[in-house]
């Protein structure tokens, strides 16, 4: 959708601020084109002594009222019309984020975070900038240009005016030059942005590793770099935005010789009063305003077109996982995958195979299998984050494309390999589900954990800040602290992936025993490297490249000979080696 198709729209839907800040602006046009056809008039009255001291006080006693309504109207409509331009951008921003929140991971492979942030600030902003400023600057500039032409030209003398506009051609074509050149300017200007703003995410989120490699010095020369081509870009867009005030100044200054010196000549030829010349000259001055409002709505407009051609590829975007499902609460039962084949792209490797298995309600799965296996993809297909290439999936009875992404993730407690917490307290990020939850059962899904006692030690205890992604807290704690969310969310189905990989072995042990007495009546699906985790669940499953190689349960697996046996002997020896 063009931006002016946007534009027009959102003027439709608020068509009465707009309208109301057109109104005022009307009033302002002609108040100014009174204003000088007035001072004329007084100007050739005090000529021929025909005006008293009386009268001359009335009459600029009317123009200092005219004066105070203009200043009242230019106050009004920029109140009217800036409250109906930020609303464009509340809106415009509340889309990007509801898009960006119901994308899978499969749309942001291939996009930057500060890019993306980007696009919230500094696109919006220009887009927001062409809906407001813009639009009511080419009102109020061609409304003024209209009613003073016709002043002048029926107003006052229709030859002064045909020369008075003798310049305007030659600044549209400028105009139209230069245009060009800002909206590729504003284009690269606000790509720069991105990555500049890209490089500061990345740098600020992995500092650590930043230190740990000493790759400071060459991340400050990378940020000098960005910071000078976005700079350098900026100042280009500005260059050519300032190219229109020297257009406008020589168009002025061609108008105003040639008004001068042909309305000088009509005055001695007496074809022209005095007051009419003044009148004209004071008309010919307000004619700044268009001539410069021209440029104005045009560097906007440009600037706007280049944000949204940015941004509306984002907003447009189809989604990665549809969610077209119309069953509003998932049926806990039985989840069934039906032959299901995934791939991450056309015609790339399937991550998983004509996988086919069935999970009791109320009983444990474990996933189990080398790196690349297929166990994780598994994971984000029982969590709608990618759809199946083929197959199908059924929780309950019910495809899992029937039930809407926020009933089915709301009956998920899922814990990622890379556990995320948020900036808030740890009691915050453990009531993430459940933010009624009390206190006290918010340190029992702690216990379950196995990461109370390490947050009683923290120096607020529960009521400590965990920092920009948990960075306070270790690996191993962030991990438990995101187990017991997941615990107090109570939702019926359990994912683990690789939940456990930072905690040491008898901190696994103490975890899973916990997890054994509170994961009665709900449906666990574990994912795990170390086939301790799963050793006791109702029933394990090993994947190799994307197929289902073996299945059944500990002691079945163990007697096969298999890869699943081998796997136990050799960490059962690696256990026994680091004990000793």
């Amino acid at each position: 959708m063009p931006l002016h198709h946007l534009i027009a729209r959102f003027v439709a839907r608020h068509r009465s601020a707009y309208a109301a800040s057109a109104l005022m602006l009307l009033v302002i046009a002609v108040l100014l084109v009174w204003i000088p056809r007035q001072i004329g008039q007084v100007v050739d009255a005090l000529v021929a002594n025909r005006l008293g001291q009386r009268e001359l006080a009335v009459e600029i006693a009317w123009l200092i009222a005219a004066g105070a309504v203009v200043y009242v109207m230019r106050v009004g409509w920029r109140l009217k019309l800036y409250a109906a331009a930020y609303r464009l951008g509340v809106e415009l921003r509340a889309r990007l984020y509801e898009r960006l929140s119901l994308q899978g991971a499969s749309f942001y492979q291939g996009r930057r975070t500060g890019n993306l942030m980007a696009l919230a600030t500094n696109d919006i902003d220009a887009v927001e900038m062409a809906a407001g400023e813009a639009l009511l600057a080419g009102f109020d500039g061609t409304l003024t240009l209209v009613l003073v032409l016709a002043m002048m030209t029926l107003g006052v003398d229709w030859r002064l005016a045909a020369f008075a506009v003798l310049p305007f051609p030659a600044m549209a074509l400028a105009f139209w030059w230069i245009s060009r050149h800002v909206h590729e300017a504003s284009r690269l200007s606000l790509e720069r942005f991105g990555a500049l703003n890209d490089h500061v995410q990345e740098t600020l989120s992995g500092v650590r590793t930043v230190r740990a490699l000493g790759l400071s010095a060459r991340n400050e020369a990378e940020f000098g770099r960005r910071t000078a081509a976005a700079a350098q870009a900026s100042f280009d867009a500005q260059r050519w935005e300032a190219a229109y005030e020297p257009a406008v100044g020589f168009s002025f200054a061609a108008a105003t010789v040639l008004v001068l010196g042909v309305g000088g000549w009509l005055v001695w030829q007496g074809e022209l009063s005095v007051g009419q010349l003044t009148s004209f000259s004071l008309y010919l001055g307000q004619l700044i305003w268009p001539m410069f409002a021209a440029g104005w709505v045009l560097s906007l407009l440009e600037r706007g077109k280049a944000a949204w051609a940015r941004l509306e590829p984002v907003l447009e975007a189809p989604l990665s996982v549809d969610d077209h499902g119309s069953v509003p609460q998932v049926r806990p039962g039985a989840i069934e995958l039906d032959a299901v084949s995934f791939a991450y792209a056309p015609g790339a490797r399937w991550a998983l195979h004509d996988v086919t298995l069935t999970l009791a309600p109320g009983r444990t799965l474990g996933l189990v299998g080398a790196t690349g296996a297929g166990k994780s993809t598994l994971l984000r297909l029982l969590l709608r984050q990618n759809a199946p290439s083929r197959g199908e999936l059924r929780w309950g009875g019910t495809a899992l494309a029937d039930y809407t992404l926020q009933a089915l993730r709301a009956g998920i407690a899922w814990v990622p390999q890379e556990a995320f917490l948020f900036s808030a307290t740890v009691a915050e990020n453990i009531a993430l589900a459940r933010p009624d939850a009390s206190r006290a059962q918010v340190e029992e899904a702690a216990r379950l954990a196995a990461v109370h006692e390490d947050i009683l030690r923290l120096p607020q205890g529960y009521d400590t800040p965990v920092g920009e992604r948990g960075v306070t807290l270790s690996g191993g704690q962030r991990q438990r602290v995101a187990i017991a969310r997941a615990l107090l969310a109570d939702a019926p189905l359990l994912l683990l992936d690789d939940a456990l990989s930072a905690v040491d072995t008898q901190t696994e042990a103490a975890i899973l025993a916990h997890l054994r007495r509170a994961r009665v009546g709900r449906t666990v699906v574990v994912v795990s490297h170390r086939l301790s985790a799963v050793q006791d669940a109702d029933q394990i499953v090993v994947l190799q490249a994307g197929h289902v190689a073996e299945r059944g349960t500990h002691a079945e697996l163990v007697a096969s000979g298999h890869w699943y046996a081998r796997q136990w002997r050799y960490q059962q020896l690696q256990a026994s080696l680091d004990a000793s």
